[in-house]
């Protein structure tokens, strides 16, 4: 998959970024980056759960600017531009406009789940769905359907671009858990966690403390 990739994407002058090629350095030279995972969420793969999907992202000076998502299980696709917006299966798409927790799903690492970095939230108003795939998980946010996404963990450029790059086209935010704005093509490709939801307001408080995600209404 991932040969067949590069052979029909990449063009001259682009750099390849995959989590099955090895790195080359040269991609640090260019202005243009292809960010590829042939396969997020093997382990989901692997036991049948149809929470894995094929994720290419394309970056401009580090900047996620497209995003293609596709997954073969539930057959649906993701495409989006920060020029364009995102299509769901061929339809316009945007993010949860929801303005407050309540009603909210909330779509969490199965594994930080199965650690207990979650059950501080039982109880909550909200929903807390286990679910594998970063990227899956993050072009659900970008179209709607799931209201916000956390990752507490580190991942790799590979794993996050592609979801990043749809959020943000259909209006959504990307967060790192430093509160700063999502930056690839670095030369350790490793990321802190992430936080993605609908648009951000500036009523809106979001504070992040390892292993814990606070999101509140500020009222004045």
């Amino acid at each position: 998959m991932d040969v067949m990739l590069r052979r029909n994407w990449l063009r001259e002058g682009e750099g390849w970024l995959s989590e099955e090629t090895v790195d080359n350095a040269s991609r640090l030279d260019k202005e243009r980056l292809w960010i590829v995972d042939p396969l997020d969420g093997t382990r989901e793969f692997v036991q049948c759960l149809p929470e894995f999907c094929v994720s290419i992202g394309l970056t401009e000076t580090g900047n996620p600017v497209a995003g293609g998502i596709y997954n073969p299980a539930t057959k649906r696709s993701f495409l989006g531009t920060v020029d364009c917006g995102v299509l769901y299966n061929g339809h316009p798409a945007r993010p949860s406009q929801r303005k407050t927790l309540d009603g909210a799903v909330i779509l969490a690492s199965r594994s930080e789940v199965n650690r207990g970095k979650w059950k501080v939230f039982e109880g909550q108003t909200f929903q807390v769905r286990a679910m594998g795939s970063v990227a899956y998980k993050l072009a659900l946010v970008s179209a709607g359907l799931a209201d916000v996404t956390f990752m507490l963990t580190p991942k790799n450029e590979w794993d996050v671009v592609a979801g990043a790059a749809l959020v943000l086209s259909s209006g959504g935010f990307v967060s790192t858990l430093q509160k700063s704005f999502l930056i690839s093509n670095r030369r350790d490709p490793l990321l802190s966690g992430l936080l993605a939801g609908g648009p951000y307001r500036k009523n809106q408080v979001i504070a992040i403390t390892e292993p814990y995600v606070r999101v509140a209404d500020q009222t004045h």
